[in-house]
C-alpha cells in the first residue's frame, strides 16, 4: 500500500525504520529500505548530506571512519570517491525513488539554510512531497523549510524537549521526543501545541544518561515500546520495525 501523507489521520503509530532498518541490511541503503517494507514499516528514515562536488547524499555520520574505517567527512570526499569507498551510498534522488511507496524522514544533518531548496526541488520533482517529512535541528532552518514549501510536512528534531510551541510556532507539524526524554507532561504539550509526536528510541549519548535505555540509538526491548506505547505516540522509530510489525 502507498504511503498517503504525514497528516493523515492512523489508528496506530506509524513505523518508521530508522536508517532505513539499520538491524536489517546495509543502513541507508537500498536493500534496507526494501527489507523495511517487507517487515511492515509505513516509512524510512535516512540522513542527508553533502559531498564535496555538491551532491547531496543519504550517509548518517559526518566521516565515514565507522562505516568503512576511513576518517575523512563526506564533504571531504566526491561522489565518486564515496561510492568507492561506500557502494551503498544513495544520492538523495536514489533514495526517494527507492523508498516508494513507503513514506520517507529525511533528516537533514545539514545546519546551512542554502541546502534547502536543492532538497526541497528533489522530493517535489519526483512527485514526493505529500509522502515526504523533513527534519530539521534548528526553529530557523523550520522557519525557513516552512516559506519554501507550504505544503511539505515538517518534524523538528530540536534538541530541547520543551520547545514544542517553537517548533509549532515556526511551521513543523510533528516533534521528535527522545525515548529517555519522554514524559507525561511533555507528550502533552506536543500535541497541546497541535503537533504530532514521534519516539527515536535508544540513548543519544556516548555517555549514557540514567534516565535514558540501556541501548544505543535506534535499539529498544519490549518493555521500552510498552513505555512506549502508553505515551500513545503518533510514530516511533526504530532500527528493526519487526519489532512494532
Amino acid at each position: 500500500m502507498t504511503f498517503g501523507s504525514w497528516t493523515d489521520a492512523s489508528h496506530k503509530p506509524l513505523v518508521i525504520a530508522h536508517r532505513g532498518g539499520a538491524l536489517l541490511a546495509a543502513e541507508n541503503s537500498a536493500e534496507a529500505f526494501r527489507a523495511a517494507e517487507a517487515a511492515g514499516a509505513d516509512a524510512v528514515e535516512t540522513d542527508v548530506r553533502v559531498t564535496a562536488d555538491g551532491v547531496h547524499v543519504c550517509v548518517h555520520d559526518a566521516d565515514l571512519q565507522r562505516l568503512c574505517g576511513d576518517p575523512r567527512t563526506v564533504a571531504e570526499l566526491d561522489l565518486a570517491t564515496l561510492r568507492q569507498l561506500l557502494p551503498s551510498v544513495m544520492t538523495l534522488p536514489e533514495a526517494i525513488s527507492a523508498s516508494y511507496p513507503l513514506g520517507l524522514l529525511l533528516d537533514v544533518k545539514l545546519m546551512e539554510e542554502t541546502h534547502l531548496p536543492a532538497i526541497i526541488a528533489s522530493v517535489a520533482s519526483a512527485g514526493a512531497t505529500a509522502r515526504t517529512i523533513l527534519g530539521l535541528r534548528d526553529v530557523a532552518l523550520i522557519r525557513a523549510a516552512r516559506g519554501m514549501a507550504a505544503d511539505m510536512a515538517i518534524l523538528a528534531l530540536v534538541s530541547d524537549p520543551d520547545s514544542a510551541v517553537n517548533a509549532r510556532l515556526a511551521g513543523a507539524n510533528w516533534f521528535r521526543l527522545w525515548q529517555g526524554a519522554l514524559t507525561e507532561e511533555r507528550a502533552k504539550s506536543v500535541r497541546e501545541s497541535g503537533l504530532r509526536l514521534a519516539i527515536m528510541v535508544g540513548q543519544p549519548r556516548s555517555v549514557p544518561l540514567p534516565e535514558y535505555p540501556p541501548y544505543p540509538v535506534g535499539k529498544v526491548d519490549g518493555d521500552g515500546l510498552a513505555r512506549i506505547a502508553e505515551s500513545l505516540p503518533d510514530a516511533i522509530m526504530l532500527d528493526d520495525p519487526k519489532l512494532l510489525a
